[in-house]
């Protein structure tokens, strides 16, 4: 399943990420402004847009900041190597974005590696980086992380029953631990571009397979805007860089208006 980039076009009608640009909401530098203050968001609340159900009254939560846990599971350098269904480039990109996403919205995260004195080598110094705080789990062999009782007790001591998960390989690493947590009661969110493995085949059957047993399929993009949900919350202004960072199409739309804003003001 090749993971190209979406045309800016596909962008801007399906998933409406430039409603910020497109109600003229943008300050003279170009930066996005807060457009609300807290109480103005969507259903009268404040950050993240009002009920965290998708309808009112409804019995369906969505993934918002207050409630999950972010499990970035074996990104590590040697295991790099192995991600051959998506370039390595992009990869990189979905999964610092990744990282970038939980901590602007403050969401708690889980780091863990498996055996990385050998060959698999350390997390990604770039998500480690961003993520300092993070607990860091290093496994000394076990394959699948729910198996580590120190990994199972930092997710427990989040409180949170969703988990967002991502990793390398996704058919074994991702696909093992969030069978177990699934098992074990939880909900799992998999991050489908930032999870690679050796082939397109490899990513297709473990998708399905974890789909199967009841995890959420999802991208680390849909992710962002589903943390959002609108614009007029305070994290607002840093999705906007986040896109503008990590989502090229949507940077030059940002560029476009930035020019023709300028322009105007000439």
């Amino acid at each position: 399943m090749k993971r190209a980039m979406i045309p800016s076009g596909v962008v801007l009608v399906a998933l409406g990420v430039v409603a910020g640009v497109a109600a003229g909401r943008w300050g003279e530098t170009g930066a996005l402004e807060a457009m609300a203050q807290p109480g103005d968001a969507a259903g009268g609340a404040k950050t993240p847009g009002g009920s965290a159900m998708w309808a009112p009254g409804g019995k369906r939560e969505r993934w918002t900041p207050d409630n999950c846990v972010f499990a970035f599971i074996d990104h590590q350098t040697g295991l790099m190597n192995l991600v051959a269904d998506t370039p390595t480039v992009e990869y990189k990109n979905y999964v610092v974005g990744l990282a970038k996403l939980a901590k602007l919205h403050g969401v708690p995260c889980v780091l863990t590696t498996s055996a990385e004195t050998g060959p698999n080598g350390p997390m990604m110094p770039e998500v480690r980086a961003l993520l300092p705080e993070a607990p860091m789990i290093s496994r000394p062999g076990q394959i699948n992380a729910w198996e580590n009782a120190d990994f199972v007790e930092a997710i427990r001591k989040t409180g949170r029953k969703k988990i967002v998960m991502s990793g390398i390989t996704t058919d074994v690493c991702v696909a093992f631990c969030a069978l177990s947590a699934l098992d074990a009661g939880y909900e799992v969110y998999v991050v489908t571009d930032a999870s690679g493995t050796m082939s397109e085949q490899a990513q297709l059957a473990s998708l399905m397979r974890m789909q199967d047993a009841g995890a959420i399929m999802g991208t680390w993009f849909a992710l962002s805007c589903e943390m959002l949900y609108d614009w007029r919350n305070p994290t607002g202004p840093g999705s906007a860089q986040l896109f503008i960072e990590h989502f090229p199409a949507y940077a030059e739309v940002f560029h476009s208006h930035e020019a023709v804003t300028r322009a105007k003001g000439k």
